[in-house]
C-alpha cells in the first residue's frame, strides 16, 4: 500500500485494553512509525472529549479527533475551521426522565465537551463517565441543563438493548440516531439522527479532498457499524460483537487485548 491512508480506530474493545485505560507501548510505537510515514491516525469514539483527550494526546496525534459517535470532530488544543459539533434537544432529556419506568432506566445522562449531568448516582458506576465519585454538581436539575447536550447516555436493565434502542427512537418519531455499548452493562447513547462516526469522517473526507477508498477503520461494536460500512476497507476485531461483523471486510485474528490494530497496521505498512 503506497497511498496515504486514513485510519480511523475505535478506542474501547479496539484500542484499549479492556481496562479501558491502557495503550500499550508497543502500540504507540506501531502508530507512530505508522505516521511517520504519513498516513494519518484518526481517534473516532462514542466517549466524551474529556475522556478521549489522555489517550490522543498519549498516541502523540495532531489529527481531528471523532467523539460522541460523531457528533463532535475537533482538532485538540487548535482552531480548526472545519470542526463540528452536533446537539440532541434538551427535551428528550426530560420526556426519557418521564419514561424511565417504560425503559427500565437506571440512569440517564446530558453528555456535553467537558462535563456530565447524572439523574439519579445510586446504579451508576462513575468510572462510566471518567472519575472516581459523583460530586454534588453532576445531579441533573433543569436549571443546569440551558444548552442541549452532545449526546444522551443511558443505562436499562432490559436485556435486549438493540430491541430498546429501536423502542426509543419510535418514541422520538426516529429523529436520534441510538448505539449499544459493548458488554453487558446495558448502555446506550443517543445523538442525532444522521450522526455517527461515518458521518463525522464523510465531513473530514470533503473538506480534505480526500478518496474514501483509502480510509480504513477499526471497531468491534454496534457503534461501529456505519464506520466500517462507510470505509474503503474495514476491519472488526476478533473480540468483535455478531452485529458488526456483517458490516466488515476483514475479521483480524487479535483481540484489542493482543494489540489487534497494532498487528494489524504493522503487516500493512510496516
Amino acid at each position: 500500500m503506497t497511498d496515504k491512508k486514513i485510519i480511523a480506530i475505535d478506542l474501547d474493545g479496539t484500542t484499549l485494553y479492556s481496562d479501558g485505560v491502557t495503550v500499550s507501548d508497543y502500540t504507540k510505537q506501531i502508530f507512530k512509525s505508522v505516521q511517520d510515514q504519513g498516513h494519518h491516525i484518526i481517534i473516532a469514539t462514542g466517549r466524551p472529549y474529556r475522556m478521549a483527550l489522555q489517550i490522543y494526546q498519549e498516541l502523540e496525534l495532531d489529527t481531528p479527533m471523532i467523539n460522541f459517535n460523531g457528533a463532535m470532530i475537533s482538532i485538540p488544543g487548535q482552531h480548526w475551521p472545519h470542526a463540528l459539533s452536533k446537539h440532541v434537544d434538551k427535551a428528550m432529556v426530560f420526556e426519557l426522565i418521564k419514561e424511565e419506568e417504560r425503559f427500565e432506566l437506571d440512569f440517564l445522562a446530558a453528555e456535553f465537551r467537558r462535563k456530565f449531568f447524572i439523574n439519579a448516582f445510586d446504579k451508576a458506576n462513575p468510572q462510566i463517565f471518567g472519575i472516581d465519585s459523583f460530586e454534588a454538581y453532576h445531579q441533573m436539575r433543569m436549571d443546569k441543563l440551558d444548552d442541549d447536550p452532545n449526546a444522551i447516555l443511558l443505562q436499562t436493565r432490559i436485556t435486549d438493548k438493540l430491541l430498546l434502542a429501536s423502542q426509543i427512537n419510535d418514541h422520538f418519531d426516529n429523529q436520534v440516531n441510538i448505539s449499544a455499548w459493548g458488554g453487558q452493562n446495558g448502555i446506550l447513547e443517543i445523538v442525532p439522527k444522521g450522526i455517527s462516526k461515518a458521518s463525522a469522517l464523510a465531513h473530514y473526507l470533503d473538506v480534505t479532498g480526500q478518496d474514501v477508498a483509502n480510509l480504513i477503520a477499526f471497531g468491534d461494536e454496534h457503534n461501529d457499524v456505519e464506520m466500517l460500512g462507510f470505509a474503503g476497507t474495514g476491519y472488526a476485531m476478533k473480540n468483535a460483537s455478531d452485529v458488526l461483523l456483517a458490516h466488515a471486510d476483514h475479521q483480524i485474528a487479535y483481540t484489542n487485548d493482543e494489540d489487534g490494530v497494532a498487528k494489524t497496521l504493522e503487516r500493512l505498512f510496516l
